[in-house]
């Protein structure tokens, strides 16, 4: 989708410095950064994908859970 946006001249010429630095695209720059702001500001898309995650049926690496169950034999609680 195309859009107009009017941003201040300053935030621009640092936003231009910064695809040049990274090789990308002016669109590419900018919708990575709408990308990550609507991700900081949407915590119940977080929990959905954490829900999503835990309520998979996960077995336990067998390597893991010994090694877990080995350190902590040795540790002091």
């Amino acid at each position: 989708m195309k859009t107009a946006i009017s941003i201040p001249d300053d935030l621009f010429d640092e936003a231009d410095a910064l695809v040049k630095r990274m090789k990308t695209s002016r669109s590419e720059l900018y919708s990575r950064a709408v990308r990550e702001f609507v991700a900081r500001h949407s915590p119940d898309r977080v929990t959905e994908q954490l829900d999503s995650l835990y309520a998979e049926d996960l077995k336990p690496d067998e390597f893991v859970v010994e090694a877990s169950r080995s350190a902590l034999e040795r540790s002091e609680w």
